[in-house]
């Protein structure tokens, strides 16, 4: 029994000094994205709040591929030790599990919640010079023969979906397009070869400003502060509609609970620092406050939703 109970106090003494003594190198930072992308800007961003508040450099390594599966499943088997993180989204954590008929990892089981970055509704934007001006006359247009065709950054992304559901609301015939990535899709709406698309207001907002691009609607149950003029799809008339799209920091499940501990406080107070909070808002995010349990519990919901409308839009990855 004393030998048992040595023994489960110096494991105690062991987890807690390996908190203690966490970080004790560099921490690599995986973005399942290219460079430059809205995933990719964010996890920079935090990356530089977190070398701030572990003392400790944190690199960001871009994996891209697969919808981001890629990225996820290196850290899903990496060492679960603390040193390799992921900035995660909707997209590989809530969407890519209905949207895959094989998944790399399990989305609910493999990774353990550190800090919620941000959530970003899309805006639905035509070009400038279109004749849409609003909610009404794309359902006029889709229900006239050849309908409408709407952009996204590829099957099954966050923006194809909200697509799917505005057409389930607006009736008529909205061919869905689908692009390597948003900035090709963003450009074939600018010279009107798509009518429309939901993008994120951080790459959306410079070509409204600049007369390229106008927004009808928001995928948000209420505005966004990044464009409070803009109504939501909800307030036009076209019945509840609440799609948005979010970043969640990870690390592999496995992770010791002291480490896990330390990487979620570090993360809280970069994110709730204010230079590190104003450089998020300024890409268009609204931050939440989460604790462990509500971000599991988050998790789990958003993967039910965003499942159901992967089955009902009928996208799938082989």
């Amino acid at each position: 029994m004393k030998a048992r109970l040595l023994a489960a106090a110096l494991a105690f003494a062991s987890l807690a000094a390996l908190g203690q003594d966490f970080p004790s190198r560099p921490v690599k930072l995986v973005v399942p994205f290219g460079p430059g992308t809205t995933t990719d800007i964010i996890g920079r961003v935090i990356a530089d709040g977190l070398a701030r508040t572990l003392g400790q450099a944190v690199v960001v390594e871009n994996r891209a591929g697969a919808g981001g599966n890629i990225g996820s499943d290196l850290v899903a088997k990496a060492a679960p030790d603390g040193y390799t993180i992921l900035m995660g989204t909707v997209g590989t954590h809530a969407i890519n599990p209905g949207l895959y008929r094989k998944m790399p990892y399990d989305a609910a089981k493999d990774f353990a919640p550190l800090a919620f970055a941000g959530s970003t509704p899309t805006l639905l934007v035509v070009a400038a010079n279109s004749p849409l001006r609003n909610l009404k006359d794309l359902q006029a247009q889709a229900a006239r023969p050849g309908g409408l065709s709407f952009a996204s950054a590829g099957n099954g992304t966050s923006g194809h979906l909200a697509g799917e559901l505005l057409k389930a609301r607006l009736g008529g015939e909205m061919v869905h397009v689908p692009y390597k990535e948003g900035g090709l899709a963003m450009s074939d709406v600018i010279s009107g070869n798509a009518q429309f698309m939901f993008y994120h207001p951080a790459a959306v907002m410079p070509h409204i400003r600049a007369g390229k691009l106008r927004a009808l609607g928001v995928s948000s149950s209420r505005r966004t502060p990044a464009a409070p003029d803009v109504p939501t799809i909800t307030e036009q008339g076209y019945g509840e509609f609440d799609l948005v799209p979010w970043f969640m920091l990870y690390a592999p499940a496995a992770t010791p609970a002291p480490v896990l501990a330390r990487l979620r406080e570090a993360a809280a107070q970069a994110i709730a620092s204010p230079e590190t909070a104003a450089r998020l808002t300024a890409q268009g995010l609204e931050l939440r406050s989460l604790r462990a349990d509500e971000l599991a519990a988050f998790g789990r919901a958003e993967m039910i939703k965003w499942s159901e409308l992967v089955r009902r839009s009928g996208a799938q990855i082989d």
